[in-house]
């Protein structure tokens, strides 16, 4: 019987020497004429034990991690293919406590299946749903959606239920699905491990999506960063048209709906719907006013339905098992599960699906297993680089939409980047600023010159000139950028920098020379 032997190709694992390790097992079985194929899976999400290699036995996949090419001749001696004893091994993958503990909906098959398998993507599940779209009529696929109290989960959090309605109801004969799958925000890597780990998931949801609405096109709009991510996603829409999931007559229903992959060039505000758009048309990524919204008036002026990637691959597991089951999950406003991306200093990094509900403090030290280099943990960063710091006398907030609002936070995309005491929050804040910076699009100009003009007035208190006034100047400066941005970028700099401003006063303080020049 020939053992699957499975090797992530997820761009983590890649970047870690998934790719050398897959070139000496493949030499090592040839040599040795072992009955193995190996398996290019993507990636379980705990990023420490990459490359993770999985060998399927009678009693479940057993795991080895992390794993050097230098390792597999030892591996094989040792048993490998029969899950044997060895150093690396973990046991039972799916025992794992990280994995174990975890609810995975959206990432159900991701590590777990071939990504460009379409028997192996049917036989754990996949197309249940879209199955049962095709037979439903637009308005009730929308009200099921609704129903699941499902919210955008690239940051902005508002129901995808209604902004589907809207453009259901919206009058014309052209609309699209738009796939934001530009995922700049530092430590975060949800989109690209579904795309690279399970992309015909987000191909479903965003056929589901059409299907909803009465769009007929889709487009994925990722960030040229994303190669293996981008060759991922085309060879599986290539795929899916082929076997009539795409097309003119999606699953033999009659209805259409076909998609693409578009590459961007790497501008972060063109993770911003508006400037996404006009990236996707050929024109510069810069900021539109709002109205009208993009669900009236969007890619070229066509009512748009514009979704993050999670949020699209959350849609199948809500048609495929009712409104009610994904609903049951999470706290307050916030229903289901979201992917936490746990970054930074952190011992245990990697991506955690959890219901809502969990406190940062549970994130950081029982998941997170607290910093890698050991020190106590000085802040968390989350929701990006535009997302509030954290002081771990704010590690009771649980992970709610509303529950980090109300503390003057931001979920943002889920991501988490944990540090350490010895972290300067002042130099955090000037960063914030110098990234607003560099990456505003210049459309408004509190983003454009404020962003600046902080940079300057950050410097000015660590050289101690006029901390005081300068505190209170940077304090009305994120005033006027967070209520006069056009967008999200000059909007939630502030978020960052007064954070780090309230929770870390000591930071802000004139340094001894020698200090400062360090």
């Amino acid at each position: 019987m020939t053992v699957k032997i499975y090797v992530p190709r997820d761009a983590a694992a890649i970047a870690l020497g998934a790719e050398k390790v897959a070139a000496a097992l493949s030499r090592e079985i040839g040599a040795r004429g072992i009955d193995a194929t190996i398996v290019r899976n993507g990636s379980r999400g705990m990023f420490w034990l990459e490359p993770l290699v999985e060998v399927e036995t009678a009693g479940g996949r057993v795991g080895y991690g992390p794993v050097r090419a230098g390792d597999v001749a030892a591996l094989l001696d040792a048993g490998l293919t029969a899950g044997g004893a060895h150093e690396l091994c973990l046991g039972k993958v799916e025992d794992l406590p990280f994995l174990k503990e975890q609810t995975r909906l959206t990432f159900a098959r991701c590590g777990v299946i071939d990504p460009l398998s379409l028997a192996d993507y049917k036989a754990h599940g996949g197309l249940r749903g879209l199955a049962k779209a095709v037979a439903m009529a637009s308005g009730d696929i929308v009200r099921q959606v609704t129903d699941s109290g499902l919210r955008g989960r690239g940051g902005a959090g508002f129901p995808t239920g209604i902004k589907w309605k809207t453009v259901l109801d919206a009058p014309g004969d052209r609309k699209y699905i738009v796939c934001n799958a530009d995922e700049g925000d530092s430590g975060t890597f949800a989109d690209r491990m579904i795309m690279e780990g399970d992309p015909f998931v987000l191909i479903e949801g965003m056929a589901i999506a059409g299907l909803a609405t009465g769009a007929k096109k889709g487009f994925i709009y990722t960030r040229s960063e994303y190669p293996h991510a981008i060759a991922a996603m085309s060879e599986a829409i290539e795929i899916a048209r082929q076997a009539g999931i795409l097309g003119a007559s999606v699953l033999g229903s009659g209805k259409t709906f076909d998609m693409e992959v578009r590459t961007g060039a790497g501008a972060y505000v063109c993770g911003e719907e508006t400037s996404l758009l006009n990236s996707l048309e050929g024109k510069r990524g810069v900021v539109r006013a709002k109205p009208p919204l993009p669900a009236h008036k969007g890619l070229f002026e066509c009512p748009t339905v514009i979704n993050n990637v999670i949020s699209l691959a959350s849609v199948p597991v809500i048609m495929d098992e009712g409104a009610a089951h994904y609903r049951d999950f999470g706290m307050g406003r916030s229903r289901g599960t979201i992917p936490l991306q746990i970054a930074g200093n952190v011992k245990h990094g990697g991506l955690y699906e959890t219901a809502f509900g969990l406190t940062l403090g549970e994130i950081v030290d029982r998941i997170g297993g607290g910093t890698a280099s050991g020190r106590p943990v000085k802040a968390v960063q989350v929701g990006g680089p535009l997302g509030a710091y954290f002081p771990r006398a704010l590690f009771d907030t649980p992970f709610d939409y509303e529950a980090f609002a109300a503390r003057d936070g931001l979920i943002g995309h889920a991501g988490l980047v944990v540090f350490d005491d010895t972290a300067d929050m002042l130099k955090q804040a000037r960063f914030a600023m110098e990234f607003c910076a560099i990456e505003s699009c210049g459309k408004c100009t509190p983003c454009r010159i404020g962003s600046t003009r902080g940079v300057e007035v950050v410097d000015r208190i660590a050289d101690g000139i006029e901390p005081e006034k300068n505190r209170a100047l940077l304090g009305d400066l994120c005033n006027t950028m967070k209520f006069g941005s056009l967008c999200a970028l000059g909007g939630f700099t502030p978020y960052p920098v007064m954070s780090a401003m309230t929770h870390f006063p000591e930071d802000f303080v004139p340094r001894p020379m020698a200090e400062a020049a360090e």
